[in-house]
This record gives structure tokens, C-alpha cells and sequence, in this order.
């Protein structure tokens, strides 16, 4: 009898001092994965429309009560604001007069996915009465040696198509509002930069940084046609960086103690088990030779 209410205990000893590992183990390994930036991409928006430039808010598809919120403190028409880091998903942009409330009803929206890794940039275009929203993806500045990467966006209302080229270079025709022309590889430099359309020609010296890509835009200005340019990657290996009042930190799932302490009393069992054994084995052999 104190033999088996030995063992009882030991077995029970053995259990309670092994579960803690066994139940925890998977519950450490999932706290040590936390979202990093492989499951994030990036966005950033840019004014192009006439009047006051607005508040832009993002809203995560299926959690619209956590926006991600984008005032105009830090840039104005025809500047583009930081990238945002975002979790990679589909979103809704709508955009509302600076400081109104979250619940006015937005003057434009659209939807669009943001998939991991990649940059977007929103555009508001049009007229002041009718603005649209174009999102675009961006390219990471690829362009080997002494390369830039530039594209087109035709953001102007009175003209209708318009002809680009950066320095002897055409890299766009006849490109309607509203449509964004692909990425195109011209030598690096301070080029000049042409628009040509029907009411005539408007001409500016861009700066491009190699292994750069940018974005030439042209916007309609207060004496004609504008050109603005946009640096969308400047060849930097870190991703872009921005910042935006989100609600949403914390979120994060924190790193857990981890295996050690668990495994120190596991150990700790192991040795108890061990004595245990030893002295059954011993008080077997006692009682072997104890007299009757």
C-alpha cells in the first residue's frame, strides 16, 4: 500500500510539473511572431485639386470604427505627404474638409488593396466642384548606375492631353486627365522637363537623383500649366517612412516570457522523479531483507 500511494504521487508530481510546459510552449512560440513589415505596405497622399486641401481619412475594410487619419498640417497643393505605414488589406480613402468631424460625409471616396511591401500615393484631381480620387502604385527606385525611374501623372483639367518629355527623352503622348503613364528610365541630372498641349508649352528644370523614381505632374496653375515633381522612392534599402494619428497602436501582441522558467521546472520534476524512483528501489530492497 505505501508503495502504490508512492507511485500515485509521483505520477501526479510528474503531471503538474509537465503540463505548464506542454500548454505553454505553443502559446510562447505565437507571442515571440509579431506583424512586422513583410505584412505591411506604405501610403501617402498628395493635393492636386484646387481650394483648401482636405483631411483624408483610410478605414481598414471590416473596421471602419479605427481610421487612419492624415491631416494637411505638414504639406499643401501639389505636395505629397510622408508614407504611412500600413497592415496590408483593403481600405476605403474618403477625404472631408479640414477639421470637420469624422462623421461629415466625405467629398469624394474610393476603395483600393494595399498589398505588402508595395507604395501607394492617393491623388485628388479635378476641379474644385469635381474632385476624383487616383490611386497609383509605386515604383522603388530600381534604376542601376546613374538612372532615375519617372512617370507621368495629367492631373490638368484644361488641358486635355498633354506631351511630356525630360530632356530629349518623350515619355509620354497625348496622355489624357486623369491617366498616369508607365515608369520610364532617363539618365540622371537636372534635365529639362516639357509639357506640350494645345494652349502651348510650359518648360522647368527637374532635379533627378540617380537611383531615384519620381512622379511628374502636371496641374493646373494659377498662370497656365504647372509641373510638379514627386519623389516617390529615394533609393534609400529602408522602407519610406511617415506618420499618421491611427487609434490603432498597442495592438501589437507583446513577446512572452519564453521557454527557460518552464524548462528549469521541468528539470526540476526530472530530479524529484528521479529520487522518487531511487528510494522505491530502496525501501523494495529494505523490505526484501527485513526479517519476518
Amino acid at each position: 500500500m505505501r508503495l502504490g500511494r508512492r507511485l500515485v504521487l509521483l505520477t501526479a508530481v510528474t503531471m503538474a510539473l509537465s503540463s505548464p510546459v506542454a500548454a505553454l510552449a505553443p502559446a510562447a512560440s505565437a507571442a515571440s511572431v509579431a506583424p512586422g513589415a513583410a505584412s505591411q505596405g506604405f501610403v501617402r497622399c498628395v493635393t492636386l485639386t484646387p481650394g483648401t486641401p482636405e483631411e483624408v481619412y483610410l478605414y481598414p475594410f471590416g473596421n471602419p470604427s479605427h481610421p487612419i487619419v492624415l491631416t494637411h498640417e505638414n504639406y499643401g497643393r501639389g505636395q505629397a505627404s510622408d508614407y504611412m505605414p500600413v497592415s496590408s488589406g483593403q481600405y476605403t480613402v474618403a477625404m472631408r474638409p479640414a477639421a470637420s468631424p469624422a462623421s461629415t460625409p466625405p467629398s469624394i471616396s474610393t476603395s483600393f488593396m494595399v498589398s505588402a511591401g508595395s507604395n501607394y500615393t492617393v491623388a485628388s484631381i479635378g476641379s474644385a466642384t469635381s474632385p476624383q480620387l487616383k490611386v497609383l502604385q509605386d515604383q522603388a527606385a530600381s534604376a542601376a548606375g546613374s538612372k532615375v525611374l519617372v512617370r507621368v501623372l495629367q492631373a490638368s483639367v484644361k488641358d486635355s492631353k498633354i506631351t511630356v518629355s525630360v530632356g530629349s527623352d518623350t515619355i509620354a503622348q497625348q496622355l489624357a486627365f486623369g491617366s498616369a503613364s508607365a515608369y520610364q528610365s532617363v539618365p540622371a541630372g537636372t534635365p529639362t522637363v516639357t509639357f506640350s498641349s494645345a494652349g502651348g508649352d510650359v518648360s522647368t528644370k527637374v532635379k533627378l537623383a540617380a537611383g531615384s523614381a519620381h512622379t511628374i505632374v502636371a496641374v493646373d496653375g494659377s498662370s497656365g500649366l504647372q509641373i510638379d515633381n514627386l519623389t516617390d522612392e529615394a533609393g534609400s534599402p529602408d522602407p519610406p517612412q511617415g506618420g499618421a494619428a491611427t487609434g490603432m497602436g498597442g495592438t501589437a501582441p507583446r513577446p512572452g516570457p519564453g521557454l527557460a522558467p518552464w524548462l528549469g521546472v521541468a528539470a526540476g520534476g526530472v530530479l524529484l522523479v528521479a529520487a522518487g524512483v531511487f528510494g522505491l528501489r530502496r525501501s523494495r530492497r529494505t523490505a526484501a531483507v527485513a526479517p519476518d
